[in-house]
């Protein structure tokens, strides 16, 4: 089943035209990896997808019904959990504060987030402002699967992290994946994302230029979209 189809999408800020037409999808059960160079979109189509800056034309479908004219709020609703970039906890609320804030009824409680990230257990009564920023990506990950998310969107997944921490992050998304969980991530290391992505879209100035498995993205491919 196709959970997200995002078609011929073009955004704009004002009167600058950011995104030319952005395609992509996510079945059930797939990590689709979203990617591309800095500057090329990616954010902005995931604040497309969740609502926060809505396409001006194209459609954005999430499990069969349209979604692009809806709200945020609404978007979320749906079953849409968001870690953005940045994390953006809630700095003033404890780390137990902040996960039960997003909490839904459904398949992850307090018990399995603490029990992937047992940092988090065991810093439940500190305040957000005062952890790590790897441990704020890890409460921002818990946060988003409390909303008990059909999709989960990752963006910057492990941005400006330590390697030990970037490699706890990576695990835990496997072990996601092998639980079924559909997710669309971002991220610029493709060491760590190309193993872990079932499917790759490439976007260049707006514009979806390539889709394909990692197994097929070649080094040319690597050296004229996504090199330095």
């Amino acid at each position: 089943m196709m959970l997200l189809e995002v078609s011929r999408v073009e955004t704009f800020y004002g009167a600058s035209q950011a995104l030319f037409g952005v395609e992509l999808d996510v079945a059930e059960g797939e990590v689709v990896a979203l990617m591309g160079r800095n500057g090329m979109g990616k954010t902005t189509t995931i604040r497309s997808i969740m609502g926060l800056t809505p396409a001006r034309s194209g459609s954005v479908r999430f499990k069969g019904s349209a979604i692009e004219k809806r709200s945020p709020h609404r978007i979320a609703r749906l079953g849409l959990g968001l870690v953005p970039e940045g994390r953006r906890c809630f700095p003033n609320l404890t780390v137990e504060e902040n996960l039960v804030a997003a909490a839904r009824k459904g398949r992850w409680t307090l018990k399995s987030v603490n029990e992937l990230f047992p940092r988090l257990a065991e810093r439940r009564d500190q305040m957000a402002r005062t952890l790590s920023g790897g441990e704020q990506q890890m409460l921002a990950i818990g946060r988003a699967l409390m909303t008990d998310p059909d999709l989960l969107i990752l963006d910057e997944a492990t941005e400006g992290l330590a390697p030990v921490i970037r490699h706890d992050i990576w695990a835990v998304i496997r072990k996601l994946k092998d639980g079924g969980q559909s997710i669309l991530v971002v991220d610029k290391t493709l060491a760590e994302l190309l193993p872990s992505a079932d499917r790759c879209v490439v976007l260049e100035k707006g514009a979806t230029v390539w889709r394909g498995r990692p197994d097929e993205l070649t080094a040319e491919i690597q050296d004229r979209y996504l090199g330095v």
